[in-house]
């Protein structure tokens, strides 16, 4: 996703370890935006582009039979719930059947018996706060699934609906307080009141930086929180 690919690459450098530590081989497909961001501002044409462009460059691993896992939900689960209405192809309809969650994926290998990650226990707790597109388009059962192969650690997910900021709607001026009041009904108050040595855990990149900029506090996607357990000595 573009947040990974120019922003937080650091993500998709755990991702790819975590994967790899798994035995998986990790194939990067040309960088394509989702369109979410153009959708999410009504630029309807403009995001029609994007996705085509997408489905375009995703098809040839589909029908190769890769896996599609992706990193940041409200971009993975665009392809998901949007792309078919949007295009109306076969195409969409089959690439938002093979996207997933790269906790999904994880939690999904681990149940078939085909996951063996070397994960030094962690004898922390976890505080994780799931983004609104997973929470409703999806679940956070993934998430929590994938943090449970990591022995000893103890994950609690806050209640706290939207984080406010809600893509770029928390970064405008005019939805600025809004945005702060949302975010200390339940979420910023959980997260002050955690103790400093407490895994915050966000998968989305506006979740996460609601929180570092509202609490002062450092927050972790869940594919860091792998890698950084694993003892494969990388």
């Amino acid at each position: 996703d573009t947040f990974s690919n120019f922003y937080e690459p650091e993500i998709a450098i755990a991702a790819t370890r975590v994967l790899e530590a798994g035995g998986y081989q990790v194939v990067v497909p040309k960088p394509v935006c989702c369109g979410r961001p153009l959708l999410s501002e009504g630029l309807h044409e403009e995001a029609l582009a994007r996705t085509r462009d997408t489905v375009a460059q995703l098809m040839p691993y589909i029908e190769l039979g890769y896996p599609i896992v992706g990193l940041e939900p409200s971009c993975l689960l665009t392809m998901r719930d949007d792309y078919p209405p949007l295009l109306q192809s076969q195409d969409a309809r089959t690439l938002s059947t093979k996207v997933l969650l790269i906790e999904e994926f994880l939690a999904q290998e681990a149940t078939a018996g085909r996951l063996s990650l070397p994960l030094a226990p962690l004898a922390q707790r976890a505080l994780l706060h799931g983004h609104c597109h997973q929470k409703s388009i999806a679940t956070t059962a993934g998430t929590h699934a994938t943090l449970k192969l990591i022995p000893d650690l103890e994950v609690t997910e806050v209640d706290s609906g939207c984080c406010g900021m809600a893509g770029s709607f928390g970064y405008e001026a005019e939805h600025y307080d809004l945005s702060m009041t949302i975010a200390d009904r339940v979420l910023l108050p959980a997260v002050r009141a955690a103790s400093e040595d407490t895994l915050l855990v966000a998968n989305g990149a506006s979740c996460r930086h609601q929180i570092m900029d509202g609490a002062s506090r450092q927050v972790r996607h869940t594919i860091q929180v792998l890698a950084d357990a694993l003892t494969d000595g990388k």
